[in-house]
């Protein structure tokens, strides 16, 4: 995985804490949580402990050409950084959130050629070269060592499986192939694993389930195990034709450095900033797909739309970045109380919307699907009254609590044949749901009364 980069701004201090003022004791890893420093200062330590006693224990184990291979996966590594700067510097700059830097091709194939000190020399000239021309400036130094004491591990665990295999014969046969696939593993799973334990401990959810979670979402894991065959071919070419054979792998990896651009840019189109939810866009393209597919199976979806009471008072009492903070906990609080694959959106101000494109309906009656859907907009209601959100200011912290929703509901296709009627459907509901009191729910065209003209959008209270 690499990088972890992010904001330090997420990451909550020792209150009262003294920060030094002069230089690495100015850094701000000082300032993280107890649990989160202990564990990076021992990734760090065991990186360095490591690597620095398995030096004697590997010289005779040093293959004649190790000079050549080293300079030559480290002059790879800086070319294809080199050739991808732009690149890389936008992905920093569009996406603070963990990603996968790519260099994982020449620092793997550096564990499954070299024994596990020199791999570790590769990874050190790569990193140092990623620091000085991609995140310096823009990642604090003690992520930067983190990182590479992550890796410097990732390659020792690596290489001590390949080194179960005479190196000469790794790509050569049924065995080798088997280290190969175990070095892989190990590599990944120690990088992977300490990254997303910091990133975990760092977060306020700091349970297994959430540690489960980041360590699989999608994307980057295939990415990340997509990245490391490329470095496995990269060693066999090396290994069987020549070091040289090295340049063969930069045109792809240089492709694939901005292809993973576009995707990254496409979803941080379509994601809201203030929330993390889908924007309003991204959240009616996905909302009509999902209904096309319900209609042609013959089930039932519901949509519920929701509004925060009264949510100009906040901004008006406490600020906005103090309202942004609160659209955030509402944003969670929704999302934990639907399914993976409900969508969720912000429509813009403090309103939300949820597709529910699969309700269980135990029988052919209409009702079902309202009864479904009113059941997870009772479970977000309750969940919303339920949040105290706390934001640290200049004076102390300020504490909004008492938060409430109105939500409007309507079900597919009992309220309407298509994604535009049941919206239409479910923002009546919500402004009948706020006409009786608020904090309460109501649901399909039965909830207001024939004839009632849809209100133009405004700003909800």
């Amino acid at each position: 995985m690499g990088d972890i980069a992010g904001d330090d701004g997420r990451v909550k201090g020792f209150r009262g804490m003294r920060v030094p003022r002069r230089g690495v004791t100015r850094w701000a890893v000082w300032t993280l949580p107890l649990p989160v420093l202990a564990v990076i200062l021992a990734v760090e330590l065991l990186a360095a402990g490591t690597f620095a006693t398995s030096i004697p224990h590997e010289i005779g184990l040093l293959p004649d050409n190790w000079p050549l291979v080293t300079g030559v996966l480290i002059a790879a590594g800086i070319l294809s950084t080199e050739a991808s700067l732009g690149v890389e510097r936008m992905r920093h700059r569009s996406d603070e959130t963990p990603h996968i830097d790519l260099s994982s091709v020449w620092t793997f194939a550096a564990a499954a050629l070299l024994p596990g000190a020199v791999a570790g020399l590769v990874v050190i000239g790569i990193y140092g070269h990623l620091y000085m021309r991609v995140w310096r400036g823009g990642i604090p130094p003690h992520r930067t060592i983190f990182s590479t004491a992550t890796v410097v591990l990732a390659v020792q665990a690596a290489s001590a499986v390949t080194g179960l295999v005479e190196r000469g014969s790794l790509f050569q046969s049924l065995p080798g192939l088997a280290a190969v696939l175990l070095a892989l593993l190990a590599y990944a799973a120690v990088n992977m694993v300490l990254v997303v334990a910091v990133i975990v401990l760092s977060g306020p959810n700091r349970d297994l389930a959430t540690f489960l979670h980041v360590l699989t979402r999608g994307d980057e894991a295939v990415l990340e195990f997509a990245t490391l065959s490329m470095g496995a071919l990269a060693a066999g070419a090396m290994g069987a034709l020549g070091p040289a054979y090295a340049v063969l792998v930069l045109p792809p990896l240089i492709v694939l450095h901005r292809t993973v651009l576009v995707r990254q840019l496409e979803e941080a189109a379509s994601v809201d900033g203030k929330t993390g939810l889908l924007n309003a866009a991204a959240w009616h393209v996905r909302a009509a797909r999902a209904l096309r597919r319900v209609e042609r199976t013959g089930g039932r979806a519901g949509l519920l739309v929701l509004d925060l009471d009264h949510f100009k008072l906040v901004n008006d009492q406490y600020g906005h970045l103090v309202g942004d903070h609160v659209l955030a906990a509402i944003a969670a609080a929704v999302r934990d109380e639907v399914r993976d694959d409900d969508l969720v959106g912000r429509f813009g101000g403090e309103e939300f919307v949820v597709l529910l494109p699969s309700i269980d309906a135990p029988s052919t009656d209409s009702e079902d699907g309202r009864i479904a859907a009113v059941a997870v907009a009772e479970r977000i209601r309750s969940r919303v009254a339920e949040i105290r959100v706390e934001v640290p200011d200049a004076g102390g912290t300020v504490v909004v609590d008492n938060l409430t929703v109105s939500i409007g509901g309507s079900s597919f296709p009992a309220d309407g044949a298509d994604l535009g009627q049941l919206l239409e459907v479910a923002d009546t509901a919500m402004y009948a749901a706020k006409r009786a009191g608020r904090n309460t729910v109501r649901m399909g065209l039965h909830a207001v009364p024939s004839g009632v003209v849809r209100p133009a959008p405004h700003n909800h209270t």
